[in-house]
């Protein structure tokens, strides 16, 4: 177990989005999906930090070095009529790995959920993974085998957003121009 002042767990920084770039891509190559990564840690930076902030992220140092992150951002549960939390990734380098870092991580992600008064805490996650899905477990979260992503990527979020067009809907602007 770490001890600790050996580990810290802190709010990214803006200097800090090439270094989170470079744990994306180490987390890309442990998932064997090194290919999919398009992103750079420019567009993370103004995502991050831009105008419009569409996630937050943490960073974990083990004696001073990045070692790990998560990166996260809000949902809403209709049912419960409250915000969750969708932890979108949470990654540590694997040689960091069972020395309480994503232990740490994790638990600061539940800590914000806790104080912004989230219903729910979620994520995914890959089905060979079974290291992941035992510490998980062991955090107290619940597999939900009965649920599947549904994801639209690319050109089909394109011929998705024509298929209202097509049919002759309309948006609420153009609505609004025509009366």
């Amino acid at each position: 177990m770490v001890s600790e002042h050996r580990t810290f767990v802190r709010d990214v920084q803006p200097s800090d989005c090439d270094t989170v770039f470079n744990l994306i891509q180490a987390l890309a190559e442990y998932e064997k999906l090194s290919h999919v990564v398009t992103g750079d840690a420019q567009t993370l930076k103004k995502h991050l930090f831009g105008l419009h902030k569409f996630a937050e992220a943490i960073l974990a140092e083990y004696d001073g070095q990045a070692v790990g992150f998560a990166l996260f951002f809000h949902n809403y549960s209709t049912f419960l009529t409250k915000p969750g939390i969708y932890l979108e990734d949470i990654f540590v380098l694997p040689q960091y790995r069972r020395l309480g870092i994503g232990k740490a991580l994790l638990s600061k992600v539940a800590q914000i959920a806790e104080e912004r008064d989230c219903g729910r805490l979620e994520w995914t996650v890959l089905d060979w993974n079974e290291p992941a899905q035992e510490f998980y477990r062991r955090m107290g979260a619940d597999i939900l085998e009965e649920w599947r992503i549904c994801r639209v990527t690319d050109n089909a979020i394109t011929q998705l957003a024509n298929i209202t067009r097509v049919c002759g809907a309309s948006n609420n602007s153009e609505t609004k121009q025509s009366s």
